[in-house]
C-alpha cells in the first residue's frame, strides 16, 4: 500500500493500534451523523469496516488510508478512494471520502487529505473521474468537496438516502 505525504498529514496502511481510536471516532454520535443512517457504530462494526476497508486495497489496489498527523503522530481519521458498486448516476464509480474525529475538524486536514486522494486517483490511477457522495445537511463536507476542486453535479437517491454527489473530471482539473 502506498503512503502519501502531505504538509501536515501522512496518509497510511491501517494498523493493529488504529483499532481504538478509530472505534472511539465512530461512536461518536456528532461525527456519525451524516454517514448512513446516522447511527454510532460499535466496537464490532468499527472492526468490521477497517477489515472491509483492507480487503478493498487488496481487491482494487486503491482505498482508504489513515490520516496520521505528522506532528505527534497522532491518528485523525481516514481519507482516501473507495469503489461504489452500486452507485447509479453515470458509470464512473470511485468516490473520494474522508472522516475525521471531531477534535481535528475545522483545520483543513480533511480538504488536504481529499486532494492528496483526489490526485492519487488521477495521477497514478489513471482515473477519468471522481465523485463524492454527501448527504445534503452535510455542510461541512460539501465545502471539503468544493475546496478539493469537485463540484455540484445532481441529486439522487443512494442508500435509503437523499444525497448531493460532487465530482471533478481529469480534464477539467485546475493544477
Amino acid at each position: 500500500m502506498v503512503e502519501i505525504e502531505t504538509e501536515r498529514l501522512l496518509l497510511r496502511r491501517w494498523r493493529d493500534e488504529d483499532m481504538e481510536p478509530y472505534a472511539r471516532m465512530c461512536a461518536d454520535p456528532e461525527v456519525m451523523r451524516f454517514i448512513g443512517d446516522g447511527s454510532p457504530l460499535t466496537r464490532e462494526g468499527s472492526e468490521g469496516q477497517i477489515s472491509r476497508f483492507l480487503r478493498r486495497w487488496d481487491e482494487r489496489g486503491f482505498g482508504l488510508w489513515v490520516l496520521e498527523g505528522k506532528e505527534g503522530k497522532t491518528f485523525i481519521g481516514f481519507a482516501g478512494l473507495a469503489h461504489q458498486e452500486d452507485w447509479t448516476e453515470g458509470e464512473h464509480k470511485t468516490e473520494v471520502g474522508w472522516r475525521l474525529d471531531r477534535a481535528f475538524w475545522g483545520r483543513g486536514l480533511a480538504t488536504e487529505a481529499a486532494r492528496a486522494s483526489v490526485d492519487y486517483g488521477f495521477e497514478t490511477l489513471g482515473l477519468e473521474r471522481i465523485i463524492s457522495i454527501i448527504q445534503p445537511g452535510n455542510v461541512a463536507s460539501r465545502r471539503v468537496a468544493a475546496k478539493a476542486g469537485l463540484t455540484l453535479r445532481g441529486e439522487s437517491h443512494w442508500r435509503n438516502s437523499k444525497v448531493v454527489w460532487y465530482a471533478v473530471d481529469r480534464d477539467d482539473r485546475q493544477t
